[in-house]
């Protein structure tokens, strides 16, 4: 009798525990998890009720690049994109299948209308009747530098981003090749998923968003930041003298660094830093790295935005200069070369911050969020990531940079009445591969407007690549965009 009692209770226990557990799980999915689960790609439920409202446009200044349409479908609403593959890796795309990327995803509760601060005007909507829809989000982007941009990468493999140096507002985010996001935006499912497998498997890689997810060497671009490390330490003028033989043994090892033309870069193998920068000097500037050492070019790059990440609001990859090099390695790294990587996005920012008297300003693409009628509820403030250099050291460095276009390797990147610095890079790429072509630059060099980074990824499938050749003048062409020149 007793033995059966304490069977029962057992299971009783069992039970009341089984329910308890029951409760706390669904408590936690319904209270703590409900909008990741809400969120999650794939969740038809959340998917067909978005559809059924009038989701919010993205704007630029001026126009809209991406809005819902009605339809006569079960899906009352069908996302289009005006001039798609322009803006698409700025809007992403919205897809019945496969979710949402880009702005589209970054935004998604504001266009979709499930920001909390639609609560009041959910509300009007339900008292009057009216159907509910999204807000919106209006954009940093200058249609026409963006529309510059693509043009001159003409289909090319490369990237381009355009910053506005005193707020960070980015002008122009184009990646090339692209896609047109309305073929993922169609209702029929079976149509967008080939349309998505065709892009997914294309060698040339339509859906990367190469602007911020591709990290590259930059070549002699970074010299800017090796020439900053020696203007920063206080040994270095502009007219300082540096050793620029035609090449020079990198210690402790067999290998001569030599320039790309080959030949001295002064006067009995000697320039200054002035003029190291202006024909790009890799012997100078190799030196220069290794007197400098690692960890003050580590620094410096850090400071101008190395080793953090940024969201505008998409996530940008971070970029890296190696860890504790050695001297040869440091003297590769100082001309761009080695472990060094770097986003387009992060290049753009040396040149913004070089231009904003030494002051980087954090990234952003969405200057407004705005309500279902339209009324602002946020504008973005501009806040500075942090101070690289001096003001009077980052003028100093801009003033190389002038003379880089007007005397050195950069004179494609000249505009016409308007004084631009800028800085090649041709960076050497896997063994076989071609090089990749870079140009930043900044106009006017005073009380800049635009800075500007292009890279051509493998040369753009040039069979000779050069920096000047190649990406100085899509750089030109952007900035005139900007400058309305």
């Amino acid at each position: 009798m007793f033995a059966m009692i304490r069977q029962i209770n057992r299971v009783t226990a069992a039970i009341i525990f089984l329910l308890l557990a029951l409760i706390v799980n669904l408590s936690y999915l319904q209270v703590f998890k409900a909008g990741d689960l809400r969120n999650q790609a794939g969740n038809q439920r959340v998917t067909l009720t978005e559809y059924s409202r009038e989701r919010g446009p993205i704007l630029l200044a001026s126009q809209s690049i991406a809005e819902s349409t009605p339809t006569v479908d079960a899906l009352k609403y069908l996302r289009e994109y005006s001039d798609g593959s322009t803006y698409a890796s700025i809007t992403g795309f919205y897809s019945l299948v496969y979710g949402a990327t880009g702005i589209e995803a970054e935004a998604n509760n504001v266009l979709a209308g499930n920001d909390s601060r639609f609560f009041v005007d959910r509300l009007q909507q339900l008292f009057a009747n009216r159907e509910p829809k999204g807000g919106a989000i209006r954009l940093t982007i200058n249609p026409d530098a963006q529309v510059a941009a693509m043009n001159a990468l003409n289909g090319r493999t490369g990237a381009v981003v355009a910053i506005d140096p005193t707020t960070g507002a980015i002008l122009a985010l184009a990646s090339s090749p692209s896609f047109d996001p309305n073929l993922l935006s169609s209702h029929d499912a079976g149509d967008i998923q080939a349309q998505y497998e065709k892009l997914n498997a294309d060698s040339k890689q339509p859906l990367l968003n190469r602007p911020l997810a591709m990290t590259l060497p930059p070549g002699s671009t970074f010299k800017l930041i090796t020439a900053a490390a020696a203007l920063e330490s206080g040994q270095y003028l502009a007219e300082s003298e540096l050793p620029g033989p035609s090449q020079i043994n990198l210690p402790g090892t067999d290998v001569q660094l030599g320039n790309w033309n080959r030949r001295s870069c002064g006067p009995g193998d000697v320039t200054t830093l002035q003029s190291a920068l202006e024909v790009s000097c890799n012997t100078a500037f190799a030196w220069l790295g290794m007197e400098l050492g690692s960890d003050a070019i580590s620094e410096q790059a850090k400071k101008f935005g190395f080793e953090s990440e940024f969201e505008v609001p998409m996530t940008a990859a971070i970029s890296r200069f190696p860890v504790d090099p050695n001297k040869p390695q440091t003297a590769m790294s100082a001309i761009g070369q080695f472990d060094v990587r770097a986003t387009v996005l992060q290049m753009a920012m040396v040149a913004a911050g070089i231009a904003n008297n030494g002051v980087v300003m954090n990234p952003y693409l969405v200057s407004q969020v705005l309500g279902p009628d339209l009324t602002v509820l946020q504008n973005t403030n501009p806040s500075a990531f942090g101070r690289a250099m001096s003001i009077e050291n980052a003028k100093i460095l801009r003033d190389m940079m002038v003379g880089v276009v007007k005397n050195g390797t950069a004179s494609n990147a000249r505009i016409s009445g308007i004084s631009v610095g800028g800085k090649t890079g041709t960076a050497e790429n896997t063994p076989g591969e071609p090089a990749h072509a870079w140009f930043v630059g900044l106009a006017p060099s005073e009380q800049s407007k635009v800075a500007v980074a292009v890279v051509l990824q493998n040369g753009g499938g040039a069979t000779e690549v050069s920096g000047n050749a190649l990406a100085a003048p899509i750089a030109a062409a952007v900035m005139r965009a900007v400058l309305k020149q």
